[in-house]
């Protein structure tokens, strides 16, 4: 407890205040661009800081790392297009809300959601870091594998009017995530010969080009049909009800994001999609979601920025990057020719605690300059739809050439926007492709090392007790709509009490 008191003195200095503020403005500016979320963000800034020194910059990466996914779930509700990949969630409640008019409620739960989160878990950074990190290493690949395939099952089981759309959804997801090389023998996978696949498809890509260029051509598609019709942006505070459904679903995030985030099983993806599953399971407005359930929002906001303070967990610890922007926090790391390891804490123990500290300040000053503007941010959808999704396209094109500086990039997203579309007119929901494509890859990795380990034997991907626990999880999804049938069902009440209930 000295040490963090210590921390704090050292992030309260008007310096290192002022670094932490930039870093978070900077962070949500830069992460409402579609496809430029915070792994860009502290890459871009990285050659800034060369004159910095450590403790200075490390702040300011802090304030970059929350206020980019701020910033990426800010154009996810606003504008259906997230701007990083832990985003994703936040677009299928949050979007709805703000066609209705409840853009500022959205963004109000989900900069509180980052807030709770965060704050619960950098207190667990603090309490349970050796304790983590020391757990974290005995996780293997078959418990990996089995984790992935339950994030798989339950996203499509609750997405869609259809589990066989949702199922198609996610196929179509693993078939753009297997395009490349194989990364244990070198084979390429469906890249036509084509040497600019042969890294596969960049994430941002698949997501900026589904999001933000499937929802613009369906746009385009029907604005002849409807007339143009400035969306309401609402009151820019929670109601009473409103705080009612949120504050369960912002303690639970922590429960479901930090964990996740301590291990290297794909960063704040798995619990957001989970949180979401969770939120929609528990819920008492089950009817709501798909359609604007603010639970949906609060639950996996806060659960991404928890699973953010998992994340560096690892990295401070093990120095094991879990996340793009762990691995550039790592570079960063580096470049001051520190080391993150078990050692950290003994050899740079100023320098930790005062990073931890200015998490703690950095979240602050997210909640204390992002929630009075939401109102301003919810605007947005005041501009016409021509102008709006022409601006959304320009800002997505950027992001993704941003990728890599390349041309290709551009007609990949396009040609996968035309493909978004396609899913959008025959209704298959977009979120199981986005899971398919970022964990795909990752689940056949861990897949392939559980059967190297068992020589084949299929025993090896149930070979721990929490496989085990997890695929009981997964077959209990599967066939709990079955099960339901053979349960006794609850007693209907009157139609006269009904009105009662509903008067």
């Amino acid at each position: 407890m000295e040490q963090l008191l210590d921390g704090f003195a050292t992030a309260l200095t008007p310096t290192h205040l002022l670094l932490a503020a930039i870093g978070v403005l900077l962070g949500t500016a830069i992460g409402v661009l579609p496809g430029i979320g915070p792994a860009m963000a502290v890459a871009l800034l990285l050659p800034v800081t060369y004159g910095m020194e450590p403790t200075g910059a490390f702040i300011m990466f802090a304030g970059i790392y929350y206020g980019g996914m701020f910033g990426g779930s800010t154009t996810s509700i606003l504008l259906n297009t997230p701007g990083e990949s832990a985003a994703v969630v936040a677009a299928f409640e949050g979007n709805p809300m703000a066609r209705k008019g409840r853009g500022a409620q959205a963004l109000a739960a989900a900069a509180i959601g980052h807030f709770t989160g965060g704050i619960i878990g950098t207190i667990l950074i603090v309490l349970l870091a050796p304790f983590v990190a020391k757990h974290a290493v005995d996780i293997g690949a078959p418990d990996l594998f089995a984790v992935m395939v339950l994030a798989f099952i339950a996203v499509t089981s609750v997405l869609g009017a259809s589990r066989i759309r949702g199922f198609a959804s996610l196929l179509i997801g693993l078939a753009l995530g297997l395009v490349g090389l194989d990364e244990m023998t070198g084979q390429q996978r469906l890249t036509f010969g084509s040497l600019h696949l042969a890294d596969g498809i960049d994430i941002v890509v698949v997501a900026v080009a589904l999001f933000a260029v499937g929802e613009a051509l369906w746009v385009a598609a029907h604005l002849r049909r409807k007339p143009f019709e400035p969306i309401p942006v609402g009151r820019p505070w929670l109601s009473r009800a409103d705080l009612k459904r949120t504050w369960k679903p912002w303690l639970r995030g922590p429960v479901i994001g930090f964990p996740f985030g301590a291990i290297p099983a794909g960063g704040a993806e798995i619990p957001t999609f989970l949180s979401y599953v969770t939120e929609k399971r528990l819920s008492k407005h089950k009817d709501e979601f798909g359609k604007g359930a603010i639970e949906g929002v609060a639950g996996p906001e806060s659960t991404a920025s928890a699973s953010a303070a998992g994340t560096l967990v690892t990295m401070l610890t093990l120095g094991l990057p879990t996340t793009a922007v762990a691995a550039v926090m790592l570079a960063a790391f580096q470049q001051y020719g520190i080391q993150p390891g078990p050692l950290l804490f003994q050899r740079e123990s100023g320098l930790v605690w005062a990073l931890i500290a200015s998490l703690f300040i950095g979240l602050t000053l997210l909640l204390v300059l992002n929630l009075p503007l939401a109102p301003l941010w919810a605007k947005l959808l005041r501009i016409p739809r021509p102008y709006l999704y022409a601006g959304i396209l320009f800002f997505a094109s950027v992001g993704a050439y941003a990728v890599n500086a390349d041309i290709f990039d551009l007609l990949l997203m396009f040609v996968i926007g035309l493909l978004g579309f396609g899913m959008r007119r025959y209704g298959l929901p977009v979120l199981p492709a986005i899971i398919g494509v970022i964990l795909g890859p990752a689940a056949e990795q861990q897949m392939r090392r559980s059967l190297q380990l068992s020589d084949g034997s299929l025993t090896g991907l149930v070979n721990s007790p929490m496989a085990i626990v997890v695929y009981v999880v997964i077959v209990v999804i599967l066939f709990f709509p079955l099960l339901k049938r053979f349960l006794p069902k609850p007693p209907v009440a009157p139609a006269e009490e009904r009105e009662k209930v509903d008067a």
